[in-house]
């Protein structure tokens, strides 16, 4: 079972966002309240930024 190590404010809603103690740079976390998609820039300090959006490629 994972501890919680963090928790930051969502980007869009203002809600606490949780990490868990494994949380790396680069990963997706998602607001357990509004579902926005924020991305790990930095463990240390904390901070998360908006994830990119996925875009369709269509094999081009």
């Amino acid at each position: 079972m994972s501890q919680t190590l963090l928790a930051t404010t969502c980007l869009e809603c203002d809600a606490e966002v949780p990490w868990e103690n494994d949380a790396r740079v680069g990963e997706i976390v998602e607001c357990p309240e509004c579902r926005t998609e924020l991305e790990v820039e930095s463990v240390e300090p904390p901070r998360l930024v908006l994830a990119p959006e996925v875009e369709e490629d269509w094999g081009e």
